[in-house]
């Protein structure tokens, strides 16, 4: 099939009735035009099909409104909500997104994302780096192009902002021992997550500074049937009365392999996770949980790169906390009395 020509501005300034100047006017969005002519005009892009020259566009006002979003994948749930915080706060604030995936191998680094997002006409870019990279430290980001982590840790070069993995698993350790349980044991994520890393050190931190037992760990995928199976192995250890795991998937997981094996929750063991990502998904949700405020992160790191694209400066070395909020369900039992 034959492709059909794009419109012009001269095209649309024909069937408007006006000057080409006044349909740049108004597909830029400039305040001097009458309503009436504004509404005419934009009758005739939606009749002819026009779509603004957005190159033209920058060259004029020195943006493209558009911001570059680098992620290791779009389908896990933290990357998804955060994502969607992303894409509503830009609609919201006129803004478009375009948006990677990072490569693998030996070109999964910093440098690589941000030289391919240069070749794509964006004001700035937002990378979601959920996983330890070789560059982190020595990245620089380019004059030109902004560019905001959301991350663990701060980063002397980028602003960066993220959930306190860190202090969440101190909460969920100082609640658990609130409840009269000796110790807590920990289903964790895949070492290359720097989530799971962090969580997994707040967790083994706030065990040793109250002089609790540290269990062995259990290492889980993200997946509930790597909880599924520690749940199954737990629920032949009798001290074990506390468990908790870095996601809810894996919490959700590890109750089914409690269960299977004879236990009840939390009769029996209390079992806690991480994100609140179940709601909808499962029945008469039971599970107690920490959530992560994933949309306000993207809300808040499309703020911080919106500022820097205007001309603002974000402080560097500096992390932004969005901190997480206890969900109490039914999980947990309280045995201290």
């Amino acid at each position: 099939m034959e492709r059909t020509p794009q419109a012009s501005m001269q095209d649309v300034a024909k069937e408007a009735g006006v000057s080409p100047q006044t349909v740049s006017r108004v597909a830029n969005g400039s305040n001097a035009v009458r309503p009436e002519t504004r509404q005419r005009v934009e009758a005739a892009m939606e009749k002819l099909g026009y779509r603004p020259n957005y190159a033209a566009r920058a060259l004029k006002h020195g943006r493209f409104k558009d911001i570059g979003v680098v992620l290791f994948n779009m389908t896990t749930y933290g990357n998804a909500r955060i994502l969607n915080g992303i894409a509503t706060t830009a609609a919201d604030n006129d803004y478009s997104i375009t948006v990677q995936t990072m490569k693998h191998g030996p070109e999964r680094t910093l440098n690589t994302a941000i030289e391919r997002m240069k070749q794509q006409p964006v004001d700035g870019v937002i990378v979601v780096l959920e996983e330890m990279i070789a560059d982190f430290n020595t990245f620089v980001p380019p004059k030109e192009l902004p560019v905001v982590l959301v991350t663990e840790g701060p980063s002397d070069n980028c602003p960066t902002i993220d959930t306190d993995q860190y202090g969440c698993s101190t909460a969920v350790v100082d609640f658990l021992l609130s409840k009269g349980h000796r110790t807590v044991y920990h289903i964790c994520g895949p070492s290359s997550s720097r989530a799971a890393e962090s969580r997994l050190k707040g967790w083994r931190d706030a065990l040793e500074q109250v002089g609790a037992r540290v269990p062995s760990t259990y290492v889980g995928d993200w997946e509930a049937d790597s909880g599924y199976q520690a749940g199954l192995a737990l629920a032949h250890d009798p001290e074990c009365t506390a468990i908790y795991a870095a996601n809810d998937q894996m919490a959700y997981g590890a109750i089914c392999g409690l269960e299977a094996a004879g236990k009840r929750v939390p009769e029996d063991v209390s079992v806690i996770g991480v994100d609140d990502s179940l709601v909808g998904m499962v029945p008469r949700l039971n599970l107690t949980t920490m959530r992560m405020r994933f949309d306000r992160i993207g809300s808040e790191a499309f703020a911080m790169i919106r500022r820097q694209c205007e001309g603002e400066k974000v402080p560097v070395g500096v992390k932004t906390v969005i901190p997480p909020e206890l969900v109490e369900r039914g999980s947990v039992r309280d045995i201290s009395a």
